[in-house]
């Protein structure tokens, strides 16, 4: 697992380009599930990768830090975003304060922990009545066009894109889910380089990855003809206050 996280140095500046944002949607159910408004929230957010969802946090008032592990993903965090501090560290070894937060997030990250680790450590780090928030953004597979590249992917990769790897944990009181539904609008380059940028591909190899996307282009160039694609999402966000 630690091998398959830490693939995304190498590609750090194609994950900032190409990887989606988040809607305001998202952040004003965080804030409700959470109890509390960002403006002037103490957060952390953890696996901040580029700083896509910390940038966001920020925008919203909140006061900031993040923390990743990954050499090459800080690096491109501190040049993007030289306001904002970085912490070097994960979530199994929080480098922060006890008590010292209103909120955790992990926007696509609780996955790369060990919850055995992690839990103790949001408990740790927490206010009373803080709050663990958690997110994923999925595309959307009730589209048709997405649910038959995915079937694509799930061929090619052998089936190995399971989601029972993002089980809530255990220990932190109850957690409230929202769904959140969104969309972009992007070049057809774009879509592609957003595919190429997870983790499966990163870990292929260059040879392989160059195939799967010259046959991908050629099967999505036809629905697109003018070259955008609108890449749908469903974001699937659960809070638990402790």
């Amino acid at each position: 697992m630690t091998t398959r996280a830490r693939s995304f140095d190498s590609a750090a500046a194609l994950y900032a380009a190409a990887r989606p944002g988040y809607p305001p949607a998202l952040f004003d159910a965080v804030e409700e599930l959470a109890g509390r408004p960002l403006a002037g929230a103490r957060v952390a957010d953890v696996g901040a990768g580029t700083g896509i969802a910390t940038t966001l946090l920020h925008g919203r008032g909140a006061d900031v830090v993040a923390v990743e592990p990954g050499d090459g993903m800080a690096a491109e965090f501190r040049r993007a975003n030289p306001g904002i501090p970085v912490v070097r560290g994960d979530g199994d070894r929080l480098p922060l304060a006890s008590g010292a937060f209103d909120l955790l997030t992990y926007a696509q990250a609780w996955h790369w922990t060990d919850p055995a680790r992690s839990v103790p450590e949001a408990r740790r780090v927490l206010r009373p009545g803080g709050a663990l928030a958690i997110w994923w953004n999925d595309t959307d597979s009730t589209v048709p066009w997405i649910a038959e590249q995915e079937e694509r992917l799930r061929v090619f990769f052998g089936a190995q894109q399971g989601e029972s790897f993002r089980t809530l944990p255990q220990g932190l009181g109850e957690f409230t889910t929202r769904t959140v539904r969104w969309s972009r609008r992007v070049t057809l380059d774009a879509h592609l380089a957003n595919l190429a940028s997870h983790s499966a591909f990163l870990m292929l190899g260059e040879a392989r990855t160059r195939a799967y996307f010259a046959d991908e282009r050629e099967v999505l160039a036809p629905l697109f003809p003018d070259g955008t694609v609108e890449e749908q999402y469903v974001v699937s966000l659960s809070v638990a206050v402790v």
